[in-house]
């Protein structure tokens, strides 16, 4: 039942997002090429969003297990076989990387949230810290889908 709620919790908040710097780019080039006014603001929230959608899309892709990966021997295994080497590759490689991350990436939003750290240019956005927030969060979501992920295969290796 959390594995639902929470999947669809990310795919919902991605959608969300999308559909945010979708409308952020449209206002953005509509204000350029027709109204001849640019806004600075504008343009750094496009790259705040789409972000925050990639950081977070990458938790959902691992729930999904639609993450890339390379099929050449993989794709001929049997079931129980690519359940193992799920396992042992998210506690060698995902898990490390992402308790890393969030490690360093709670001190960095800190860091800026405690500076007051907002963007170089005139007009640009305040508070750098919510997107560099989205940094260990994001990863503390890939733990969480990870470990869904490796109950799943855990599963896959019963049957």
């Amino acid at each position: 039942m959390f594995e639902k709620k929470y999947t669809q919790w990310l795919e919902n908040l991605t959608i969300v997002l999308l559909l945010l710097t979708i409308l952020n780019v449209f206002v953005d080039v509509v204000l350029r090429y027709i109204f001849n006014n640019s806004s600075i603001g504008l343009q750094e929230m496009e790259w705040h969003l789409f972000s925050s959608m990639f950081l977070l899309g990458i938790s959902y892709t691992l729930q999904k297990d639609a993450h890339v990966r390379v099929d050449i021997f993989y794709a001929k295994l049997n079931q129980k076989k690519q359940a193992l080497i799920n396992i042992i590759g998210f506690f060698i490689f995902i898990a490390p990387i992402s308790v890393l991350i969030t490690y360093y990436g709670i001190d960095f939003s800190y860091q800026s949230y405690l500076l007051n750290e907002q963007s170089g240019d005139p007009g640009g956005l305040k508070y750098r810290f919510i997107i560099k927030g989205f940094i260990p969060l994001s990863f503390i979501l890939v733990i969480i889908s990870g470990a869904i992920f490796i109950k799943d295969n855990y599963k896959k290796m019963q049957l």
